[in-house]
Order: structure tokens, then C-alpha cells, then sequence
């Protein structure tokens, strides 16, 4: 489980995260809203542990620090931070983000059999400003995904890339409910979908309510909550690799 207590980040003039708690469990899609890009991002760099933040603290599985964090965690699709580079093909990019796993998963991860085994052939020969949003999600996950120690998924404003919820939500949602591999997974966005019945937070929500006395009970792995995505992926087998 993550749990996160009144997270904070110091701006030049302004905060630039204010206070934040959440938990998200194994299992479980949290989706956590913010008005602003330097927000959104500096929560999801803390949350996978790539910055320290200033106040508060984030744990994993009971464990606080940085490090716990960033060796369960990866960051996807952060903008200015590690966003696919126009200049990339896919099929470099895929070289570039195989030769990032730990060195003792890395010599079965070369990128042609990776790109046919997980179904990216046809879009290799693309630069990645190509892809469709939904595309896009589902290359950039499975990459994330390609190191078997990732149990936190941690995706940056993945609705940047257009307004339909459709381009993104619905893969976050069949990664975290997997039953083979369950995630947990936290999605910054700027503002919830219409449809959207699952776990949410908001960016701030500390500041305001500064007992949040339902964030962070430590009482472990929790049951997933319903919801239509969720009723929708409950059949899936796998067949979108990761």
C-alpha cells in the first residue's frame, strides 16, 4: 500500500504541492485531481519517489522514505520529465527504456522481440508524437511494466493528451484490477471523469481538511471498490501484455 500524509513541496513564491494525503492499496486505481501542470507533476514525482518532499511523509508496504518508493514505483509520462522525445521512434525509445530494467531481468529484454511479443510491431516504425493517446497509454504501461518489480504505477496527467477518458482510463483500471498482477496505480488529472466511481483525492485536500482522518489506517490490503470500468475489465485474461 502507499500512504501518503500531508505531502508538501516548497515553491519560489508559492507552494508547488500543498498539502496532500492519500492511500492507494494493491489493487486499486486512485485517481487524484489538480488545476495545475507544476502541481500534478510534483506529486507524482514524490509519489515515485524521484523528489523529496518537503513536509509529510510517504511510505510502501509500511516503509517511508524515497527509496522504498522509487524501487516499487515507476513515473509515466511525466511532461519535462520523462515524456517520450518527439525525435524517438518507438522502436528506439523501446531500446532506450529496455536498457533502464535492473541488470538481472535485462539480457531476455531486447527490443524486437519485446516489440512482437507485446503487439507493438505495427507502430515501431513510428515517431512517437505519432501515436494515438490510447496507444501511447498502452506503450508507455507496458514499458513501465517491462521490470517485474513495479507494483506502483504512477501516470502524469494522462488526460493532457485529450479530452476522452477512453485514451487512458480504461487500461490504468485492467492494470490495477489484474488478478494476475495487481497494481497500484495513481493517475494525476485535471479533473475527474463524468463516469468516474472509483477512489479519488485532490491535490491540496490536507491544507484544507488538515485531520484527514480517513487517509492511512495501515490495516492493509483493502477490497477493490466497484465500479463500471471495473465491471467492464472484471473478464480480462491478460491478453494486453505488459
Amino acid at each position: 500500500m502507499l500512504c501518503a500524509r500531508q505531502l508538501s513541496v516548497k515553491g519560489r513564491r508559492l507552494d508547488l504541492l500543498p498539502a496532500t494525503s492519500l492511500q492507494v492499496a494493491r489493487g486499486e486505481l486512485l485517481l487524484v485531481t489538480g488545476d495545475r501542470q507544476d502541481q500534478r507533476t510534483a506529486l507524482a514525482l514524490v509519489l515515485s519517489g524521484r523528489m523529496k518532499p518537503d513536509g509529510g511523509t510517504a511510505s510502501w508496504d509500511g516503509s517511508a522514505g524515497v527509496r522504498p518508493l522509487r524501487r516499487a514505483s515507476a513515473l509515466v509520462d511525466s511532461p519535462g520529465v520523462n515524456e517520450p522525445e518527439q525525435h524517438l521512434s518507438v522502436a528506439d525509445l523501446v531500446t532506450e527504456d529496455l536498457a533502464l530494467i535492473p541488470r538481472r531481468y535485462r539480457g531476455a529484454l531486447l527490443s524486437k522481440p519485446w516489440l512482437k511479443v507485446n503487439r507493438f510491431e505495427d507502430v515501431a516504425g513510428m515517431w512517437t508524437e505519432q501515436l494515438l493517446p490510447a496507444r501511447r497509454t498502452e506503450l508507455l504501461t507496458a514499458l513501465a511494466l517491462a521490470d517485474p518489480g513495479t507494483d506502483l504505477l504512477v501516470v502524469d496527467s494522462p488526460d493532457r493528451h485529450g479530452a476522452d477518458s477512453a485514451h487512458w482510463l480504461p487500461r490504468l483500471t485492467e492494470l490495477a484490477y489484474d488478478g494476475g498482477r495487481p497494481l497500484a496505480v495513481v493517475a494525476t488529472v485535471t479533473s475527474l471523469p463524468d463516469d468516474w466511481t472509483g477512489p479519488t483525492a485532490a491535490i491540496g485536500n490536507a491544507a484544507r481538511r488538515p485531520s484527514p482522518g480517513s487517509f492511512c489506517t495501515d490495516d492493509g490490503l483493502k477490497t477493490p471498490p466497484k465500479s463500471d470500468y471495473v465491471d467492464k475489465n472484471s473478464s480480462a485474461t491478460g491478453e494486453v501484455a505488459k
